[in-house]
C-alpha cells in the first residue's frame, strides 16, 4: 500500500521591510513521502521570499508538468514558475517556455555546486531566469513541525525565520539573474 501524504500547516506571519510586504498567511501543505524536512523548508522559504495572495503550492514533486510554486494570472498564464533543487535544462527550458518569470531554488552546498558548475553555461540563453543558492547559518530542519507557526522577516537582502526561543537566518546567494 502506497504512503500518503503527511498534511502540514504553517501560519506565517511576514515583514519583508526590502519589498514593503506585510501579510499574514494561514498555508496548507502536503509533503510527498520522499521529500525531506529539509525540502519542505525550503520550498516554505520559496513562499515566504515571494510571498504573495495569488502563489500557490502545486502538487511539485508528484507532477512533473508542474512547478512545485506558482503565480498564474486571472487568464490563466503562469506568470511565475518556481522550482526547487537541480532541475535538468530540459525542465528548465520548458519552464522558461511558459512562464513569464522562473526561479530555481537550489541548496545543499556540495550537490548545488556540482549541479551549477555542470549547468551555468548552458543557462546563459534564458532571459526570464534566476537561480539562487539558499544558505542558512543553521539547520532548517530544527524549524519543522507539522503545526508552524512562524515570523519572517526579511532586511537587506536576509530572510530570519522565528519560532518561540528558535531563529535561523538564511541568506539568498543570486547565481544568476537575466
Amino acid at each position: 500500500m502506497a504512503t500518503k501524504a503527511t498534511i502540514c500547516k504553517a501560519l506565517l506571519n511576514i515583514a519583508n521591510m526590502d519589498s514593503h510586504y506585510y501579510a499574514e498567511h494561514n498555508l496548507t501543505m502536503a509533503k510527498h513521502p520522499s521529500e525531506t524536512d529539509l525540502r519542505l523548508m525550503i520550498r516554505l522559504i520559496a513562499f515566504i521570499l515571494n510571498a504573495d495572495e495569488d502563489l500557490v503550492f502545486t502538487k511539485g514533486i508528484s507532477q512533473d508538468d508542474e512547478p512545485d510554486l506558482w503565480k498564474k494570472s486571472l487568464g490563466g498564464e503562469i506568470e511565475l514558475w518556481i522550482d526547487l533543487g537541480q532541475p535538468d535544462t530540459k525542465r528548465i527550458k520548458k519552464a522558461c517556455g511558459r512562464s513569464e518569470q522562473v526561479i530555481i531554488y537550489t541548496y545543499q552546498e556540495g550537490m548545488a555546486n556540482a549541479w551549477w558548475k555542470s549547468i551555468e553555461t548552458s543557462l546563459t540563453r534564458f532571459s526570464n531566469l534566476k537561480v539562487v543558492y539558499i544558505e542558512s547559518e543553521d539547520d532548517l530542519e530544527k524549524l519543522f513541525k507539522r503545526a508552524m507557526n512562524l515570523q519572517a522577516n526579511i532586511c537587506d537582502g536576509e530572510l530570519t525565520l522565528m519560532e518561540d526561543e528558535l531563529s535561523v537566518l538564511i541568506k539568498e546567494n543570486i547565481w544568476m539573474q537575466s
